[in-house]
């Protein structure tokens, strides 16, 4: 049975709408973290991230299979961004102040938050820690 090439060509449209709807990222839901303070802290020089910590640990198991584009449109651009191999990459976002911050110099490393990125840009792992990767 041959299809005619508007129902065809309408089968291509349709699917591609439907492609375009649900690929592209929105915001996640972070739960009680204020995004506005969030992503004016950047590289947590405010201690403002800080203050939602208690929070994030409740909601960072959301974020597993999440895109790095809705990371991104959540919590703004990451502090640091560290490629390991072709495979990963990691996502800083700073708690404490970083020594990107006027005036700190660290003795230790600052708590932070890393999400770890696999092969297709999705998060594989979130982690609050002050080690690096």
């Amino acid at each position: 049975m041959k299809k005619s090439f508007k129902t065809v060509y309408a089968s291509i449209l349709f699917a591609t709408l439907g492609f375009a709807t649900f690929s592209c990222s929105q915001k996640l839901d972070a739960g009680g973290i204020n995004l506005e303070n969030w992503k004016a802290d950047r590289d947590g020089c405010n201690g403002l991230r800080l203050q939602d910590l208690d929070e994030l640990e409740k909601v960072k198991n959301n974020f597993l299979g999440a895109s790095n584009q809705a990371l991104i449109k959540t919590f703004g651009r990451p502090d640091r961004v560290e490629l390991v191999d072709k495979s990963q990459s990691f996502f800083f976002y700073f708690l404490e102040p970083s020594s990107d911050c006027e005036g700190v110099e660290n003795e230790k490393e600052p708590l932070k938050v890393l999400f770890r990125m696999n092969a297709i840009s999705k998060v594989s792992e979130v982690t609050i820690t002050d080690l690096n990767p």
